[in-house]
């Protein structure tokens, strides 16, 4: 039997290829915990008041880190914690996914803020994907800036100061990637741990998975008996994205620890730029008053489009 190196008591059952680290189911399970603490104190991302506004869409990392970012919060009774799950009405899966994800607050003992597409642009997905069949935008897009103004008013709506996304450390690199294939490098500036984008009533957010390889999330919900959706979502076909991840998991396959160096690549970067490109002020939109950096925010813009403003 192989111990864990780092009990020497248990046997092992995990070997991170990136570190050599050989480790117990516990001691694996306490070594993300642990990470996911580290980057919350390194990045500043809470105060010990905050009430803080959990992003879970019912997928495995949304619900570990809810499961993570409970445990944590037990040891600051002055913050509270709230779930959020934004329904955007697609048939055969954001049902199983609310399901799953009221399941997880209801046993974690935390309370469930359900927002739908329907209630705030009188549109389902499903609905939004049928009248934009033959635009150059694909359903993704859609759905992605339309998703994120509903967590910002569901937030704002629970007095949130702070909102957590669950985006790992694969997320966070194929988004650098993308930034850079796309001609945007700029966008890295405004992008990272803890958003750099402030504007007060608005809550802030941040990302305390973002150093969190999507494999490891994977195996903590498995080893901790986490029940998350399976099933991708429908409408998931970014295609440059899917060559993005495909293309890191073979470099991370053939040099252990990839990932990471181009996470640190990125920080650098990130921080290089922060301090020599002109932050970009926030106004509010002229149409909804939410924060933008431009005239129009993106949502307002997808609202025009499809004819509800």
């Amino acid at each position: 039997m192989v111990k864990c190196a780092a009990c020497g008591r248990s046997e092992a059952f995990h070997r991170r290829a990136y570190s050599g680290e050989i480790l117990c189911r516990k001691c694996f399970t306490e070594s993300i915990e642990q990470k996911v603490r580290v980057t919350i104190g390194k990045h500043e991302m809470f105060e010990i008041d905050d009430r803080i506004a959990v992003a879970v869409s019912g997928g495995k990392d949304s619900v570990s880190m809810l499961h993570i970012l409970s445990r944590i919060e037990r040891d600051f009774p002055r913050s509270s914690l709230y779930a959020i799950t934004v329904d955007e009405g697609i048939q055969g899966y954001r049902d199983e996914a609310v399901k799953i994800a009221s399941k997880n607050c209801v046993g974690l003992g935390v309370k469930h803020i359900v927002v739908s597409f329907r209630d705030l642009y009188g549109y389902t997905m499903d609905e939004i994907a049928n009248r934009t069949r033959d635009d150059e935008l694909t359903p993704c897009a859609y759905c992605g800036v339309l998703r994120r103004r509903a967590l910002n008013v569901a937030a704002r709506k629970a007095s949130a100061t702070k909102l957590a996304t669950a985006h790992n450390l694969d997320d966070e690199t194929q988004t650098f990637l993308l930034n850079l294939v796309h001609g945007d490098p700029l966008r890295i500036s405004r992008t990272g741990p803890v958003s750099n984008l402030k504007k007060p009533g608005f809550p802030q957010k941040v990302k305390p998975f973002c150093e969190v390889l999507e494999r490891e999330v994977v195996l903590y919900a498995y080893v901790n008996g986490i029940s998350f959706q399976e099933m991708p979502c429908p409408y998931a076909g970014e295609a440059l994205r899917n060559d993005v991840r495909r293309t890191l998991n073979r470099l991370e396959e053939r040099h252990p620890g990839i990932k990471y160096t181009v996470y640190s690549s990125m920080e650098k970067i990130r921080e290089a730029m922060r301090q020599t490109v002109k932050e970009t002020p926030l106004r509010n939109c002229k149409s909804c008053g939410e924060p933008t950096t431009e005239e129009t925010c993106q949502a307002c813009k997808i609202l025009l489009r499809l004819g509800t403003m």
